[in-house]
């Protein structure tokens, strides 16, 4: 299971980086920077969460350069968090409170689940804003190419 999400929020971190390219080179507009600092702001929630920690902002207002530096640190930090995890961990379950202070208790299988599938979404939302906004080539962020072509 954790080469499994290795690779997950490798293929995570890889399409962020497609995704911050494309926005840089275009007329990026606050609501592609507002979605790309949304999906990162909430994987440093999530990590602070299965570290039992509070802290993080999920909607923060970050411009672009602050977007690239947390590309890298969530990177590092999501890596680190699951090198360091057991085989067992991955079943445990994770106590939080939501932005609203509701209380929830999930595995943290399933938080890492959330955590890249939220990702994916918020870049496809972002694919679909950039076409709207004029850009014509998008890049590859399916899995299925990440795989091809880094050979893992």
């Amino acid at each position: 299971m954790k080469e499994y999400f290795l690779r997950m929020f490798q293929y995570d971190y890889n399409s962020n980086l497609q995704i911050l390219h494309t926005i840089l080179n275009s007329d990026n507009n606050k609501k592609v920077l507002s979605l790309m600092a949304h999906l990162l702001g909430a994987q440093q929630v999530w990590l602070h969460r299965c570290k039992r920690e509070t802290g993080g902002v999920i909607w923060p207002e970050w411009e672009a350069e602050q977007i690239a530096l947390a590309i890298e640190e969530n990177f590092v930090q999501w890596k680190t968090f699951i090198e360091s995890s057991q085989p067992g961990d991955f079943e445990k379950m994770i106590d939080y409170k939501n932005s609203r202070g509701e209380s929830f208790s999930n595995r943290l299988v399933d938080i890492l689940t959330q955590v890249t599938n939220h990702g994916t979404h918020h870049r496809a939302q972002i694919g679909q804003l950039l076409k709207f906004d004029g850009v014509q080539k998008l890049p590859v962020t399916d899995y299925i190419f990440f795989i091809r072509e880094s050979a893992l």
